[in-house]
């Protein structure tokens, strides 16, 4: 089976739900009174130069083992396997360039791939060039990433682009402010694959902005769906392709947005995960 045969474009869900955003009553703004203009420009030009939003969410999850007294009814509650649920597969050990790597080569451990290096080509670490290198050279197969280099040093050596998200031309953030890029995954599937080959899709929130007082571009939230193209290539899955669209977007809740400090406090505090299944 050829990447061709695989690659299927499916509908998007953009405009099919809207999120509500309640900001934090007039004097307590955490961004200083300032509210984020032109939101949908700043992502329309994060998904153009190919900036893969994709955020995991953490799925956390109680494993209680029985013990000699546990009865036969125990048994009998424990919870049954679902689509989703975790495989009890150890997550991979090896690293190359700090990005999770060396998965099994079937379908689980192409999707970890996929939520593992979503995590990477999301991450705030792309706007550096030389870290942004790293991960393309890791994440992306050989015969790929050399194009997709140029591409990305492009894209993120813009101006325009870079002036847009709040950023200086090194894509560095104001003095005072924290720069914020990180993608959760909620979910993967397996729509296609064959023995080198696999199509993943990863459902995903981003965070996305500037936290900090007086910022313009406060961090925001978005949902996407990502299909990746990936192969088997030295005994690992590789990015060869990808489409993102937009959604599925859940209803928000109408929450008060967190004062600056808080959100900076949680970028700082709060550390990734690895995903396996």
């Amino acid at each position: 089976m050829s990447l061709g045969d695989e690659h299927e474009t499916s509908g998007g869900y953009g405009g099919t739900g809207q999120t509500r955003t309640r900001l934090p009553e007039r004097g307590g703004d955490p961004y200083g009174g300032a509210r984020r203009g032109g939101r949908s420009s700043s992502r329309s030009l994060v998904t153009v130069v190919g900036v893969v939003v994709l955020l995991i969410a953490a799925i956390a999850f109680a494993n209680r083992g029985g013990d000699a007294s546990s009865s036969a009814d125990d048994s009998d509650d424990s919870p049954k396997a679902a689509a989703t649920a975790p495989s009890g597969k150890k997550p991979v050990g090896a690293k190359s360039a700090g990005i999770p790597t060396g998965y099994a080569h079937d379908a689980q451990g192409a999707q970890s791939a996929a939520a593992n290096y979503s995590v990477a080509l999301g991450s705030a670490e792309m706007f550096d060039k030389s870290r942004r290198r790293e991960i393309i050279t890791t994440v992306y197969a050989p015969d790929v990433a050399a194009a997709r280099q140029a591409d990305l040093d492009k894209a993120y050596s813009s101006g325009e682009f870079l002036t847009n998200i709040g950023l200086d031309k090194d894509g560095r953030a104001p003095a005072g402010q924290t720069f914020v890029s990180r993608v959760v995954p909620v979910g993967t599937k397996v729509t296609a694959s064959g023995s080198s080959t696999a199509t993943v899709e990863v459902w995903y929130t981003s965070l996305f902005g500037l936290s900090g007082e007086g910022s313009t571009n406060p961090v925001t939230e978005s949902w996407y769906t990502t299909t990746y193209q990936l192969k088997w290539i030295d005994n690992d899955w590789k990015v060869t392709d990808f489409q993102q669209k937009d959604g599925p977007v859940p209803v928000g809740r109408d929450q008060k947005a967190s004062t600056a400090d808080d959100m900076t406090k949680a970028v700082e505090e709060y550390g990734g995960f690895t995903y396996a299944r």
